[in-house]
């Protein structure tokens, strides 16, 4: 098939960022560089014109930067992405006709022979044609500007033909780099090339790069034994987190609780009177028919008015409130008796409660998103999130997304997303892969991942140089959670209180986004309970709190509290832990000692550079020499400089790239160093 114009000689490969060849968008933070590469070339020796097209979905004009040619047919530039919301860009280019002249003109000038030679100007006589040349290339380029550049142009091209007339014996080279500056400004696109799609791009508010989650239950935010918490207990206890370092603070779904087969303690199915049942079990209230679901608050938790005012009142101590969406219901939702159709029915015309082998959750009616009413359903779960949205609450937490249907969540996020760009979306997702980042394309701003069950050495390094690089990391953001009320991981289970400290520093220092589901992990609770059936070991909680209220004092003894608010001041005061696109792992002679940095320019232009160095068992004290990769670290070979461990604030003076460290996990695990200086004389060393 004959192309549009066969006359456009350029191609262009390989444009980057994109995400399953534009299918999906990129995604960045606003404010930051977004670099835009390609491979652009053209048959013969031609010289070429590159210039990256971009612009919010808000603009119809595009915005224009010149690509750079970086060697090899590559080019690239970049631009700053200043809103929020959809962008797209694109890649154009052609052949660059002056440039190629005047390339081709200072090859003949440097060629002129020595005009005291004989035949010197008949090897001469090809320069005036080729002055001739340019100038009929700048009074075309003439054409195209306007006003002063117009005559600017006129007059160097009146220049040219003056200078080929002279038909001298030597020539100067005319053509000035202002000159072809301005000319560059007017190029010749008629034949151009541009890229065959443009591609899109999506940006997000900074939280969704960087965020410190706290998760608690507010039925047990009282602090009255027994009794169940509220609205108003959970804002009293605002100021404590706040000083602990969350920006986000995270509650399980906060509405009425089915009574149809309601669960007991432990997971127990047979409920007693006065049991709370699990919140993920959304009903109607237990004293009137017909009455709660997704849009409506548990009455035990307080009024819309309390919940206004919690969301507030979080806002003025410097912290968000995330909300659990999970769509299913209990037996006595509104929905199942309204929209039956939107649920499996069984053969026996019951309908089909949630199993997953051995596991029987008869207190939970999964969604059917193969159900003839799929338009209706798909419609009211996009109206419970534009709902809280409403409410003032711009981020949620999503409850096991991956048993929902994937168009629906492109079509319900990118709906959400395009009408209110600020609001963030948690996927708890632990799920295959492929599944994990197809929601994440889909829409989801951040995403539970395998960090739980992710322990060694190698593990840990090569699960997360697989999500902090591309192609993952242009859609994917991680957010690392050590438990979850769902999830007390055996390592928990076995290595006690140092495993607990080891987990959080792992989980605040390698991504930019982590949670803890407290104040079980202040306070190290690791018993588990029962095995289910088929099981030899259990990571479900004794007592979980997700079927009973459990009041504790998060500053009780032992409590992590101090090293949590330690770790959480480090994040907000080093830029360089608020992303994660610079990790570096270094090279540890002992498997139980892991070594990582992240570097980065901040606000004034200097380098913030920290250097994590950990003790990975739990039990015994672990030593080891680290072979630093200095070019990570901005550091020159040969010289030394000192680290500053920001957990202790003892400083050491280190040399050049091989050090030794020893941690006990019982008493600090963990070194987090920023780089301090370079250029210590040796005089100055001392042994860490």
């Amino acid at each position: 098939m004959k192309p549009s114009d066969g006359r456009s000689r350029v191609v262009i490969e390989g444009v980057e960022p994109q995400v399953e060849c534009g299918r999906y968008p990129a995604c960045r933070i606003v404010g930051e560089v977004v670099v835009v590469s390609a491979a652009i070339f053209a048959d013969g020796h031609d010289h070429l014109a590159a210039r990256l097209l971009y612009r919010p979905k808000s603009e119809r004009r595009w915005r224009m930067v010149p690509m750079r040619a970086l060697g090899n047919d590559l080019w690239s530039a970049s631009f700053v992405v200043d809103k929020l919301g959809s962008w797209s860009f694109t890649v154009e280019a052609w052949i660059d006709y002056l440039d190629t002249w005047d390339s081709d003109l200072k090859k003949r000038l440097a060629a002129q022979p020595d005009p005291r030679q004989p035949d010197a100007a008949e090897l001469a006589q090809n320069i005036p044609l080729a002055l001739r040349t340019g100038a009929l290339i700048l009074e075309q380029t003439a054409q195209r500007a306007k006003g002063a550049d117009a005559k600017r142009l006129a007059k160097a091209v009146s220049s040219l033909r003056k200078l080929a007339d002279q038909d001298a014996a030597l020539y100067e080279d005319p053509i000035a780099p202002e000159l072809l500056a301005l000319a560059a400004r007017y190029p010749d696109v008629s034949l151009a090339t541009k890229a065959a799609a443009e591609l899109p791009l999506w940006v997000d508010r900074e939280r969704a790069r960087y965020s410190t989650w706290y998760e608690l239950f507010p039925r047990s935010a009282s602090s009255i034994p027994g009794q169940h918490g509220t609205f108003q207990d959970v804002e009293a206890q605002l100021p404590e987190i706040a000083a602990m370092g969350f920006d986000v603070l995270y509650m399980p779904p906060i509405h009425p609780i089915g009574t149809a087969f309601r669960k007991g303690p432990n997971n127990s199915v047979t409920a007693q009177p006065g049991d709370e049942g699990s919140p993920w079990a959304i009903g109607a209230t237990p004293t009137a028919d017909n009455e709660g679901g997704h849009k409506a608050i548990h009455p035990s938790l307080g009024t819309f008015a309390d919940f206004d005012r919690l969301v507030a009142e979080a806002q003025t101590h410097g912290m968000e409130l995330a909300l659990d969406i999970a769509f299913q219901c209990s037996p006595d939702h509104p929905w199942v008796k309204a929209h039956p159709a939107w649920f499996i029915t069984r053969p026996d015309g019951s309908i089909q409660y949630a199993e997953n082998p051995p596991k029987k959750y008869q207190d939970i009616y999964p969604l059917n998103f193969e159900s003839t009413e799929w338009r209706s359903l798909w419609e009211e779960l996009h109206s419970v999130f534009e709902f809280w949205i409403k409410r003032g609450v711009k981020i949620f937490r999503v409850d096991n997304p991956h048993t929902k249907a994937l168009p629906f969540w492109e079509w319900c996020l990118g709906s959400l997303r395009e009408k209110y760009p600020d609001t963030i979306y948690l996927a708890e997702a632990f799920t295959r892969p492929h599944v994990m980042y197809s929601l994440a394309k889909a829409g989801f701003t951040q995403s539970y991942t395998y960090f739980t069950w992710r322990t060694t050495k190698t593990e840990l390094q090569t699960y997360l140089e697989e999500i902090t690089q591309p192609p993952v990391s242009e859609f994917f953001k991680p957010n690392f959670w050590p438990n979850t009320p769902d999830i007390l991981h055996k390592s928990l289970q076995d290595g006690g209180r140092p495993a607990f400290m080891q987990r959080l520093i792992l989980a605040a220092t390698l991504t930019a986004n982590y949670g803890i589901y407290g104040p079980a992990y202040e306070l190290c609770e690791n018993a588990p309970g029962k095995p289910s059936v088929g099981k030899t070991e259990s990571e479900e909680y004794l007592d979980s709190e997700k079927y009973e209220i459990r009041q504790r004092d998060r500053n009780g003894p032992g409590s992590l509290v101090p090293l949590i608010t330690a770790l959480n001041r480090i994040r907000r005061e080093n830029p360089a832990l608020q992303a994660n696109d610079s990790l570096c792992f270094h090279a540890v002679d002992n498997p139980s000692l892991m070594a990582y940095s992240k570097s980065v320019q901040d606000a004034e232009g200097k380098e913030n550079t920290i250097l994590v160095a950990i003790n990975l068992d739990p039990l015994t004290e672990q030593g080891g020499w680290i072979d630093l990769d200095l070019k990570r670290l901005g550091v020159p070979s040969g010289v030394n400089f000192i680290v500053e461990d920001l957990l202790t604030g003892k400083s050491y003076p280190w040399r050049d790239r091989i050090n030794y460290v020893a941690l006990r996990p019982d008493v600090q695990p963990a070194h987090v160093f920023r780089v301090k200086r370079l250029g210590l004389d040796a005089s100055e060393l001392l042994p860490l």
